[in-house]
This record gives structure tokens, sequence and C-alpha cells, in this order.
């Protein structure tokens, strides 16, 4: 028997601080919404990036 594929969705990570959406991941469904510190090139410093489906 053959195993079944595990279902990713892709998403956005949206800087909380200007809206842009700066980064695209795919990840397993389910689980809590992410929260990350990554680089906004328009500010050009790190900043917090939350997750938005799109």
């Amino acid at each position: 028997m053959a195993k079944g594929k595990k279902k990713l969705e892709v998403v956005h990570l949206v800087c909380e601080e200007t809206g842009d959406y700066n980064y695209t991941i795919r990840r397993k469904t389910g689980g809590e919404k992410l929260r990350l510190k990554k680089f906004s090139p328009r500010l050009r410093r790190h900043t917090v990036h939350v997750e938005k489906k799109k």
C-alpha cells in the first residue's frame, strides 16, 4: 500500500509594520500562525512577519 501525500499549503509572510508580502513559504496544513522576525527590504531592518493565507 502506498502512503498518501501530505497536504501542503502556500502562505505568505506579511510585515506587520508595512503590510508588504515579503516572503512565500509552503507548510503543512493546521497548527498555529507563524510569527517570525524576518528582514524587511523597505525598512532595511528585521521586523515581525505574520502568516497570511493566499
